[in-house]
C-alpha cells in the first residue's frame, strides 16, 4: 500500500537558490474532509488525480494516478474557493530530494520545504536555508492553504 511520510518547514533564507530550476503547478481539492482529500494536480499538459487518507504522525496513505489535461481543468473548476498556484524547485542532497514550494495567488509569500522519507524515524541532513518545521501545524497543509489561504492569517506567523 503507498504511504507517504513527509515533513514540512519554513525556509529561512534564500540559500537555496542558485541553480535551483522550477515547475509551475495548479492544484485543488474537491475534498479536505480530515480523514481524507482528493485533489487534482495540473503542470503543463500533465496531470495527476490523488487520494490521500488521514495523517496519523507523519504518515498517510497516498494514491497519485495521470488523468488526462482535459479533464483536469475541468475537475479543476469544481474546486472552491482556492486553486493553488505554485512553482516546485527540486534540491537533491545526499540521498534525500527536497522539495521547495513557492507559492502564488492567495498563499502568496509562502515557502516550503518538504521531505519524504521511507521511514517516520529515519534521520536526514538539514540544509542551513532549512527553517522552522510545520509539519504537525494543519495551516501548512496544501488542502488547508485552498480553503484558508495565507493572505489571510500570514499576520498571525511570527
Amino acid at each position: 500500500m503507498p504511504i507517504e511520510i513527509e515533513r514540512k518547514f519554513l525556509l529561512k533564507n534564500d540559500d537555496w537558490r542558485p541553480g535551483a530550476n522550477g515547475t509551475d503547478y495548479r492544484q485543488g481539492y474537491l475534498s479536505v474532509d480530515p480523514q481524507r482529500s482528493v485533489r487534482i494536480r495540473k503542470s503543463g499538459q500533465q496531470a495527476w488525480l490523488a487520494i490521500k487518507g488521514a495523517t496519523e504522525g507523519i504518515a498517510r496513505l497516498e494514491f497519485e494516478y495521470p488523468i488526462p489535461a482535459a479533464d483536469a481543468e475541468a475537475l479543476l473548476a469544481l474546486c472552491p474557493p482556492t486553486v493553488i498556484e505554485k512553482t516546485r524547485y527540486v534540491i537533491r542532497q545526499d540521498k534525500h530530494c527536497w522539495e521547495i514550494d513557492e507559492f502564488h495567488g492567495a498563499n502568496e509569500g509562502l515557502l516550503l520545504a518538504e521531505i519524504e522519507l521511507d521511514d517516520a524515524n529515519e534521520t536526514f541532513e538539514k540544509p542551513d536555508w532549512l527553517g522552522d518545521e510545520v509539519t504537525h501545524d494543519p495551516r501548512y497543509y496544501n488542502a488547508m492553504l485552498s480553503t484558508h489561504p495565507y493572505c489571510q492569517w500570514k499576520s498571525d506567523v511570527v
